[in-house]
């Protein structure tokens, strides 16, 4: 049986890495689990991606063996038990900025009586009706990753609290949206500061912690800071640059 993506970033010393994906294309799916990439983040919130295109690419992705996360459009949570019922791996929930925000959207993946996610069992996370009930009950509300993004200086000063919530078990940061927030770089003191306090806090509790930066050497250093899982870049991105890098060096 295959690992859990959970259980996996729950290995001591073990960092897993993917990349965002914003295209709609199987075939770069396909090129990214050839690569070895460990996990593919859907993008519904920076990219056009419909739910059509990101159910289709869960399918795929997770058919190339490929583990699949994906990151709603916004923090209402209003597509969290479609994306879970698909059959993902887990949600990232974009700019979290509060310990009462956190939980109202962990309701909504939480079966009930303690949540209020609806039973789904005849959707692909069901098997179609083939799973039993409880099983599919117990796999949504224990082995899907259902995980914040803390992109404010506000949210990442409550990260205790937002950890504490029901439901919360893997945690995001935002380096540049971080930045934004704080009108500071994102090298400066006072975000690294936020950002060492949130991995110290999540590797103490034993709950994996994410982010994403844009190139290798910055995630050999995530990794070594503490970092569960990192993104690398994104596909159009990956394309964007190696295209650009070839030509360049054609016209030097």
């Amino acid at each position: 049986m295959t690992s859990r993506f959970i259980e996996t970033l729950k290995v001591p010393g073990r960092c897993q890495f993917g990349t965002w994906v914003k295209l709609d294309s199987p075939e770069t799916i396909e090129c990214l689990a050839l690569a070895g990439f460990n996990f593919i983040a859907i993008d519904m919130e920076h990219a056009p991606l419909t739910f059509q295109a990101s159910y289709r690419n869960i399918v795929i992705a997770q058919g190339l063996g490929l583990k699949v996360l994906v990151r709603l459009p916004d923090s209402s949570g209003a597509y969290a038990q479609r994306i879970l019922d698909c059959g993902a791996d887990g949600v990232l929930i974009p700019r979290v900025r509060s310990e009462q925000e956190a939980r109202d959207v962990m309701t909504g993946m939480i079966f009930s009586p303690v949540g209020h996610r609806g039973l789904g069992i005849t959707s692909r996370a069901g098997h179609w009706g083939l799973k039993p009930t409880a099983q599919y009950v117990e796999e949504g509300n224990n082995h899907v990753l259902r995980i914040p993004q803390l992109e404010d200086p506000g949210a990442l000063g409550d990260v205790e609290k937002i950890l504490a919530v029901p439901g919360v078990n893997a945690i995001f940061v935002g380096p540049g949206d971080l930045a934004l927030s704080t009108g500071k770089p994102a090298s400066h003191p006072d975000n690294s500061q936020l950002i060492t306090n949130l991995i110290n806090v999540a590797n103490r509790l034993n709950i994996p912690c994410g982010t994403a930066v844009g190139d290798v050497n910055a995630a050999i250093k995530a990794k070594e800071n503490g970092f569960n899982f990192v993104m690398i870049s994104n596909d159009i991105s990956i394309f964007a640059k190696s295209s650009a890098s070839m030509i360049n060096q054609l016209k030097s």
